[in-house]
């Protein structure tokens, strides 16, 4: 007889185990309930959290909502009224149609819905926790469905302990909020948070509700798109090249007015703007493709992210092309008119107009094989002469001090640290910073070194004193996106703590009064959106102080940029304060500050 080691996992498993794949986090509740409410029809969506989703999350719908039966069915795996064949799957108009999000979200959380259909006249309450049902009741309520998710992952400790923090999880579901209310700007949407208003769009257009989000001054920035074929039909905005940011943010693909990513299309629109912006540059872009749901797959991935075209190339040039002209009609690409006859274009001559042939003026004498004939040697000869045998002065002084060398060691780490200290240095590429110690080189990255020199300044000096201000002479006015004013207000202590005196003015508005003394050079408004982005990427992977954050994301924007030219001055002092720091080998990040390169190695490689 044969041993059974197979067997059927408990349903409660089964839903937990689905309930990954769907619910990752608070944000993916939020994402699947909105999409629930747009489904069923609703002009006025109220999302309330507490505790970034862990101890709430509550949807309120004026939707057709649903009658006893459906109510009850709708926690049932693969439950759905969106489909009911397979073919059904490449023909959707719908959000939702996988039928597992209410079931995934009931197996790890307590749930309570209250939901009335017009026609009813009583509402129907429906109690579930943990999968497990509790019971279903008559109650009173508007038309439409509440869906009320409290202690997230209860059951699940350990995935709760791999939530990040507050802040982290609030920007998140605003992502998602995002994600859903840009398009669908016909909808009124609330969001409140911990009992605070954070979000209350009010139906409009596609850019009165992109200004709500972003800020107003977003307009002025972006150009519109439009591009109408049978295959597809493209619209939406892109940015400016001169408004390109830093950060790939704002960022967003629609298709069917579902929110994609899509590798594929992004690099349409990186490929239109080549030779417009800088590498390190970024668009921002709002783009809609509407096409026939017959040439798409969205049924890939449980989130329903990800996207699949039956022809991609077609949607990639159509993309291109529709982005290209956008650009060229606001005069910053190359733009041709096909319609307008190129010779119209030149102007008539004037009247008794002589047309002389061009001239040109050759030297017959000159010789290019002959540069060093007669007394009349090339200048340019001797001065580039001059100009190599100056690169080489460094080296024969060096090859004259050898022999004391040998005899006496030449500057070891320490003695460089006083600023008092001999020690040669010079760059290379305006990227790295050489120097020598022991007979052995030194190559010191100098954007990571005074990334280093500057965090371990504001972690020290933010923590026993606050960092000196520099009053401006005008307080400077700043509109941030939801998510920025979000996160600013929560940091608002620390950034007082570091040297910056900012009152809030408003919704999602900030008058800066000073600015850390060190930054005059700066752009306010730059450097406090460049700290804010540098903090939210720090959270994403790791789990640091929010003193240590802002520290490191001050640093990482305050810091001397590659190209910069420095004075010998300039590179001896940064060495020697590099070398006074705490950790000089490496920044707050774990990235390596300088390579060194021993004798012994030079010598063994010239042996060969």
């Amino acid at each position: 007889m044969s041993n059974q080691n197979i067997s059927l996992l408990p349903d409660h498993v089964a839903n937990q185990i689905a309930a990954g794949e769907v619910v990752q986090r608070p944000a993916s509740v939020v994402k699947e309930l909105l999409e629930n409410a747009i489904d069923a029809g609703a002009t006025q969506i109220k999302l309330i959290v507490k505790d970034a989703g862990k101890s709430l999350i509550q949807v309120i719908d004026n939707g057709k909502g649903m009658g006893p039966i459906d109510a009850r069915m709708c926690f049932e795996r693969h439950a759905t009224s969106k489909i009911t064949k397979a073919d059904d799957l490449f023909s959707l108009t719908t959000k939702g149609f996988r039928g597992e999000a209410l079931a995934s979200i009931a197996a790890i959380a307590q749930v309570e819905l209250k939901t009335r259909q017009e026609s009813d006249l009583t509402a129907q309450q429906i109690i579930i926790e943990g999968g497990k049902f509790l019971g279903q009741h008559e109650c009173q309520f508007s038309v439409g469905s509440s869906f009320t998710v409290k202690n997230l992952f209860f059951n699940i400790p350990a995935r709760r302990n791999f939530l990040k923090n507050d802040q982290v999880e609030l920007k998140h579901i605003i992502d998602e909020l995002e994600r859903v209310a840009i398009p669908h700007a016909n909808i009124h949407f609330i969001f409140i948070s911990n009992e605070h208003e954070i979000l209350n769009l009010t139906p409009g257009n596609l850019m009165a509700r992109i200004k709500s989000l972003l800020g107003n001054y977003i307009q002025k920035e972006l150009i519109h798109i439009g591009e109408d074929t049978p295959f597809v039909k493209i619209d939406g905005y892109v940015t400016l090249p001169e408004s390109a940011i830093k950060s790939k943010k704002e960022q967003y693909f629609f298709v069917n007015n579902r929110f994609v990513r899509n590798p594929f299309l992004n690099h349409a629109v990186y490929q239109a703007y080549k030779e417009l912006m800088s590498s390190e540059s970024h668009p921002r872009y709002f783009i809609f493709l509407e096409l026939d749901p017959k040439h798409i797959d969205i049924n890939i991935h449980p989130t329903k992210t990800e996207i699949k075209f039956t022809d991609e190339k077609t949607v990639y040039m159509l993309l291109l092309s529709a982005i290209k002209r956008a650009l060229g009609k606001a005069n910053v690409g190359p733009s041709l008119d096909f319609e307008q006859e190129v010779s119209f274009n030149a102007e008539p001559p004037k009247l008794n107009h002589q047309y002389r042939a061009p001239e040109i003026n050759v030297n017959p004498n000159y010789n290019p094989f002959k540069s060093n004939s007669g007394a009349g040697a090339n200048t340019l000869e001797k001065l580039n002469k001059q100009n190599w045998e100056s690169m080489f002065e460094g080296f024969k002084q060096n090859e004259a001090n050898q022999s004391d060398e040998k005899e006496n060691t030449q500057h070891a780490l320490e003695s460089i640290k006083t600023e008092s200290a001999s020690f040669d240095v010079f760059q290379i590429n305006h990227k790295y910073i050489i120097t020598s110690y022991n007979n052995n080189l030194l190559a010191i990255d100098l954007q990571r070194a005074h990334e280093r020199i500057l965090y371990e300044h504001y972690l020290n000096t933010g923590v026993s004193q606050a960092i000196h201000s520099q009053q401006l002479l005008f307080p400077e006015h700043i509109e941030l996106s939801t998510n920025d004013f979000t996160l600013l207000k929560d940091l608002l202590d620390e950034f007082k703590l570091l040297g910056f005196d900012i009152n809030i003015f408003g919704k999602n508005n900030i008058a800066v009064n000073g600015s850390p003394s060190d930054l005059e050079q700066f752009n306010v408004k730059q450097m406090i959106e460049g700290i804010l982005e540098t903090y939210k990427l720090n959270t994403l992977d790791h789990k640091i102080e929010k003193h240590d954050n802002l520290c490191q994301a001050m640093a990482k924007n305050a810091c001397i940029k590659y190209g910069k030219v420095l004075e010998i001055d300039e590179m001896k002092m940064l060495v020697s304060n590099l070398l006074h720091c705490e950790n000089y080998l490496y920044t707050a990040s774990g990235k390596t500050i300088m390579m060194e390169m021993l004798y012994q190695d030079i010598e063994k490689h010239f042996k060969k």
